[in-house]
C-alpha cells in the first residue's frame, strides 16, 4: 500500500515538473485530412496563435487516409508525453467506430481529451455553372431523375456523407454519391463539371462561395450561418427539425500527464478567446467553443450513440 501510494505521488510529482517545463522541444501537431479543409484550418488558425503568443514550437502534419483514421491512429500510438497531439472531429472519432469493422484505435479509451475548439455546419454548394439556385430546385431535378445528380463528400462515412444520407431520406430522392480523400480534389471537380453538388464543412468553400465560384444552397444547422446569412437553413426550406453539425476538438494520447493537459486546455482557450481568432474562425464559418477537457469527453460520448445509431439506420460500412 505504501508503495502504490508514493508511487502515486512520485507520478504526480513528476507531471507537475514536466507541465513546468513544456514544452522542452516541438510539439506534433497531426491533422489527419488534407491541408485546405475545415479541420486543416482550424488546426493551422490555432496552431500559429499559440507559436506567436507563446512562442511554442509547433509542426502540423497533415496525415490524409481511412476517413481520417490513419492520422488519428498515429496519435493514438505515439507517446502519451504532450509531444503528440491531433485534431479530431465528428466523423473520425464519433462515427467510425461503428462505420468501421476494424478500427485501429478505440476513441474514448486510446485518446485523452484536452478542448473542443469550434463547430460549424455543413453547407451544401454548387458550382456556378450549374442551374441550380436553390434546395428546393435540387430537389426538384432529383425527382425527376433519380440517381442521375451526383454529389461529392470528404469520403465515406464522413458527417457530410451521412447529413446528405438523411437529407435524401427526408426529401424522398436518390442522388449518387461520389466520395473523396479530401476537399482539395473535391472542390477541382465541383468547380470543373465532374459532381453536381458537393456537402462541404463551410470553412472550405466559403472563400469559394464568396469569390462567386460556388453558390450555396443551404447550410445544415438549425440556424443560419452568421458568415452567410443569406443561406438558408435546411429547417426552413421545409424539414422542420433537421440540424446536423460537425465539431472539431484537440486530444492527446491517453496516459499524457493531466498537468501538461491542463495546461494545453488553459492556452487554447486563452487562444480561442482572442477576438482576431473569433474573427478567423467566424470568418470561416465555425463558432467557437472552448471548454474543459470532460465537457469534451461528454460530447464525444453523446456523439458516439446518435451518430452510430445514423450509421447503423444508413446502412454504410467501410471495411
Amino acid at each position: 500500500m505504501l508503495r502504490l501510494i508514493l508511487g502515486g505521488v512520485l507520478a504526480v510529482l513528476a507531471g507537475a515538473a514536466a507541465a513546468q517545463e513544456y514544452p522542452a522541444k516541438p510539439i506534433r501537431f497531426i491533422v489527419p485530412f488534407t491541408p485546405g479543409g475545415g479541420t486543416d484550418i482550424v488546426a493551422r488558425t490555432v496552431a500559429a496563435k499559440l507559436t506567436e503568443t507563446k512562442k511554442w514550437a509547433i509542426a502540423v502534419e497533415n496525415k490524409p487516409g481511412a476517413g481520417g483514421n490513419l492520422g488519428v491512429d498515429q496519435a493514438a500510438k505515439s507517446a502519451p508525453d504532450g509531444y503528440t497531439m491531433v485534431i479530431g472531429q465528428t466523423s473520425n472519432l464519433a462515427i467510425n467506430p461503428t462505420l468501421y469493422r476494424k478500427l485501429p484505435y478505440d476513441p474514448v479509451k486510446d485518446l485523452a481529451p484536452v478542448v473542443l475548439m469550434v463547430s460549424a455546419p455543413i453547407i451544401l454548394v454548387t458550382s456556378d455553372k450549374r442551374p441550380y439556385k436553390s434546395l428546393a430546385e435540387v430537389v426538384a431535378a432529383a425527382k425527376a431523375k433519380p440517381g442521375q445528380l451526383s454529389y461529392g463528400s470528404p469520403g465515406n462515412g464522413t458527417v457530410a456523407h451521412l447529413t446528405a444520407e438523411l437529407f435524401q431520406r427526408a426529401a424522398g430522392i436518390q442522388l449518387t454519391h461520389i466520395p473523396y480523400k479530401g476537399a482539395s480534389q473535391a472542390m477541382t471537380d465541383l468547380m470543373g463539371g465532374q459532381v453536381d453538388l458537393y456537402l462541404s464543412s463551410v470553412p472550405s468553400a466559403i472563400s469559394q462561395i464568396k469569390g462567386g465560384k460556388l453558390r450555396a444552397l443551404a447550410v445544415t444547422g438549425a440556424k443560419r450561418s452568421a458568415e452567410l446569412p443569406e443561406v438558408p437553413a435546411v429547417a426552413e426550406s421545409g424539414y422542420k427539425g433537421f440540424d446536423v453539425t460537425t465539431w472539431y476538438g484537440l486530444l492527446f494520447p491517453a496516459g499524457t500527464p493531466e498537468p501538461v493537459v491542463k495546461l494545453v486546455n488553459g492556452e487554447v482557450n486563452r487562444v480561442l478567446k482572442l477576438a482576431e481568432v473569433r474573427s478567423r474562425l467566424a470568418a470561416e464559418g465555425g463558432d467557437v467553443l472552448g471548454g474543459t477537457p470532460a465537457e469534451f469527453a461528454a460530447v464525444l460520448k453523446t456523439d458516439l450513440t446518435k451518430w452510430g445509431q445514423i450509421v447503423k439506420q444508413s446502412g454504410a460500412k467501410v471495411d
